[in-house]
């Protein structure tokens, strides 16, 4: 048992609380969730047509991390890539050019 606890709502229902950006969030995470297969490799993002953005929740950012940025710029054929780490309050980042 969870301390949260979740209901059910009538989205027909004028009076539901932030509707619409809620379901504008939920369309990009799907959007982002369908977004660029690359072979075996799914990069989180690419920003700017650009820029290929890794986010993770994470210890601290690796060389597991850094191969699989690797892998997203090669089979890309992008340059730059971006590796967020959201695992503390300060955000970690790193950036890689290939």
């Amino acid at each position: 048992m969870t301390n949260h606890e979740f209901t059910r709502i009538d989205t027909n229902d004028q009076k539901v609380l932030f509707k619409e950006e809620v379901f504008r969030s939920i369309g990009c995470a799907i959007e982002v969730l369908n977004g660029h297969t690359v072979g075996l490799f799914i990069p989180d993002l690419i920003a700017f047509e650009m820029v290929v953005v890794d986010t993770k929740v994470v210890e601290r950012i690796t060389d597991h991390e850094h191969g699989l940025m690797l892998n997203y710029l090669r089979t890309t054929k992008l340059r730059v890539g971006v590796i967020l780490n959201f695992k503390r309050a300060k955000l970690e980042w790193e950036r890689l050019v290939l």
